[in-house]
């Protein structure tokens, strides 16, 4: 394949030439300086232009030139993330780990992406769903909520994601089990008693299940812990674009660095798991045991798509915190930090109530 263009995404206003950028209340791109608006062309059927690629295609690296970019990003030396920046920015701040770093003019060759999950929340909307949730954590400290609450604002970036595709068929050989029950006689303090005891017959049973994998999803990126993104969930798939550089006008883009590979393997996982629950379902009875499960995966397709996130990485006293909110949703996840003044005076509390409640069973007796 030859090596496509480096991909520049910048949309100048049409009025006085500053930046557009993307609006998640209208929709819109919106120009800051002057106020002017350009409505995104977004072409019809949606649902049906959004390509799956060929997974064994991509793994041999034979997909096509239009299905590859390059762009031009920054890798951070401290967390790794790779964030994509224009040709004209220099120096800058990890929107991960708040990591100050300068940017060469590296690029990253890399699958398009296919679908885009347009931001809907503000970043106002977003501040707020995070300290809000600051705000219920009781043992946080109250100089770090402040400081959260009136701090700079949050970065909207666009998380690489995989998703799959596959037509599954399994055969398995295992064995039902069903309870009976039978009674016998015990002798308990020397009276003759009944009980009835619960068993399990097993018998051999084997057949075949089928599923077919629609959109399963596996975060491409090492930037954030896996239990943050996972808590950001569930996202709605059904309102994917097809991918427009638009939608990332004002917002940064990770890269993947999760390979497609790697991707399909933690995939795999998920459809294994499925499997065994389907297989355990098809045996049926009371209980179950499965002793093997031979699966024939075919048709595996995928999509490199990203979905929006809020991000605030925060340093504060030597440490550094960070909280992802859901673009679409508002969900919050993050590091739960603790305040050990706060933790003291509660204990303290404890240990003086237990004190006055023993005291006063030591009186009533």
């Amino acid at each position: 394949m030859t090596d496509p263009t480096v991909a520049e995404h910048r949309f100048p206003c049409a009025q006085c030439g500053s930046d557009y950028h993307f609006d998640p209340k209208t929709e819109h791109l919106t120009c800051d300086h002057c106020g002017d608006t350009c409505e995104i062309e977004r072409p019809r059927n949606t649902g049906n232009l959004i390509k799956e690629l060929d997974f064994r295609r991509a793994v041999e690296a034979r997909l096509p030139d239009e299905d590859i970019e390059e762009t031009r990003v920054i890798e951070c030396p401290n967390c790794a993330a790779q964030v994509e920046f224009d040709a004209n920015t220099h120096s800058a701040e990890c929107p991960f780990c708040a990591t100050p770093v300068v940017t060469d003019t590296g690029t990253h060759r890399h699958i398009k992406p296919k679908g885009v999950l347009p931001f809907a929340l503000t970043e106002a909307q977003a501040r707020t769903a995070m300290t809000s949730w600051l705000g219920s954590l009781w043992f946080a400290p109250n100089g770090l909520k402040e400081y959260a609450r009136k701090g700079r604002a949050l970065q909207g970036i666009y998380v690489p994601y995989w998703t799959f595709d596959a037509d599954t068929q399994s055969q398995y050989r295992g064995q039902r089990g069903t309870y009976y029950y039978v009674t016998r006689t015990v002798v308990r303090d020397g009276k003759r008693e009944q009980i009835r005891e619960r068993k399990t017959k097993w018998t051999s049973a084997s057949g075949r299940v089928a599923r077919f994998f629609d959109d399963v999803l596996v975060l491409a990126s090492k930037s954030l812990p896996k239990e943050y993104t996972d808590g950001l969930e569930p996202w709605d798939l059904s309102e994917i674009e097809p991918y427009q550089p638009e939608y990332l006008a004002g917002f940064r883009a990770e890269g993947y660095t999760v390979e497609l590979v790697d991707g399909f393997q933690e995939a795999r996982g998920y459809m294994d798991r499925i499997i065994t629950r389907d297989v355990k379902y098809d045996i049926g009875g009371d209980r179950q045991r499965i002793s093997n499960i031979d699966t024939d995966v075919r048709d595996v397709t995928f999509k490199h798509i990203l979905l929006p996130v809020w991000l605030a990485a925060y340093k504060y006293r030597g440490r550094t915190f960070r909280f992802v909110v859901n673009g679409r949703t508002g969900r919050v996840q993050g590091e739960r930090p603790y305040s050990a003044f706060k933790i003291a005076i509660a204990v303290i509390c404890v240990a003086i109530v237990a004190a006055i409640v023993g005291y006063g069973l030591a009186l009533q007796q």
